[in-house]
């Protein structure tokens, strides 16, 4: 019996961040990887995982900018985002909920922390997809 893994896009510039995530992660969940924004943005279109996480500091388009374009496109802007970055100011964190992250984190960051939130998020979507295949079913 094949069991389908939610997936996860990481998207971050730093290699080790990709590598550190992707073992922590990659046991319970499918997880894909960019390492600009762009290209992010055209694998959240053609994946549409379950969960992105994003850097907020990275060359040519910052992570504030990817969540403007993703939350701006009707066919992804339902993909939760949480930001995980090493900006630990609070205008930076105000900023990342108000362009709509759902959570974010700061670096360098505690594996449990990352493994539990990523997992409480996931199990938020499953919920909300079992609330709407009720509502579609009435």
């Amino acid at each position: 019996m094949s069991v389908n893994k939610e997936s996860i896009l990481i998207i971050d510039d730093d290699k080790l961040n990709i590598i550190a995530l992707t073992r922590i992660l990659s046991s319970d969940y499918q997880v894909y990887f960019e390492r600009d924004g762009e290209s992010g943005i055209e694998a959240a279109k053609t994946l549409k995982p379950d969960l992105i996480l994003l850097d907020v500091i990275m060359p040519k388009m910052t992570g504030f900018e990817v969540i403007k374009i993703l939350k701006a496109d009707e066919d992804i802007c339902n993909i939760p985002v949480i930001f995980l970055t090493g900006r630990r100011g609070i205008q930076d964190e105000e900023a990342g909920f108000a362009l709509g992250a759902i959570d974010y984190i700061t670096k360098p960051f505690s594996v449990p922390v990352v493994k539990l939130r990523v997992g409480n998020q996931l199990k938020i979507i499953q919920q909300m997809r079992q609330i709407d295949s009720l509502m579609a079913a009435k």
